[in-house]
């Protein structure tokens, strides 16, 4: 799935949708997350990877970042797209604006990746309140949710408990305007 003039398409939910190019803040909340993760990954066998399409079932998405292994050649699906989501640890989404945009990345998403299986979710939300972020744990892939969510609001740290980025905060660092 290849972006189009800037537009990015994604399979959710059984449709195809095509979102239009992120405003400057979600470009640099994102950055500001790949960079701080993939400090903290620095040592280990994960990485941190922005424009990289997950593949579960036909389903395609383009998180905002993605924590996988480093050596990503046993993960590429069938028509080498992206990468399968049984071996991605963490997805990472900076909600979009838009009430459309809020729904697809807090709800439709939010299922996707809960019936992928991915074990986290974190969502850095500036549209919820005065911002919060929404770490999302214990995937159960049947009901298509997470049965563990922690969400603090913009000024507190949020730590990420389990996985290859366990200990990561997400701080005023990454959410500051």
């Amino acid at each position: 799935m290849w972006p189009l003039d800037g537009l990015r398409p994604e399979i959710i939910d059984e449709a195809i949708e095509v979102s239009p190019p992120p405003p400057r803040r979600h470009g640099v909340v994102a950055n500001r997350l790949r960079q701080a993760s993939g400090a903290h990954l620095a040592d280990g066998g994960h990485a941190a990877y922005q424009g990289l399409t997950v593949i579960h079932h036909r389903k395609a998405w383009t998180p905002d970042l993605v924590i996988a292994p480093r050596d990503l050649d046993e993960l590429s699906d069938e028509e080498d797209l992206g990468v399968d989501a049984s071996g991605v640890a963490a997805v990472f989404e900076v909600v979009s604006p838009g009430r459309e945009a809020r729904s697809r990345d807090r709800e439709r998403k939010r299922r996707a990746y809960a019936r992928a299986g991915i074990p986290l979710y974190v969502m850095i939300d500036d549209f919820d309140g005065e911002g919060t972020v929404s770490v999302l744990t214990s995937p159960n892939s049947d009901k298509a949710v997470y049965a563990d969510e922690h969400r603090v609001p913009y000024g507190t740290d949020a730590v990420v408990p389990d996985g290859p980025v366990k200990g990561f905060v997400i701080g005023e660092a990454i959410t500051k305007a």
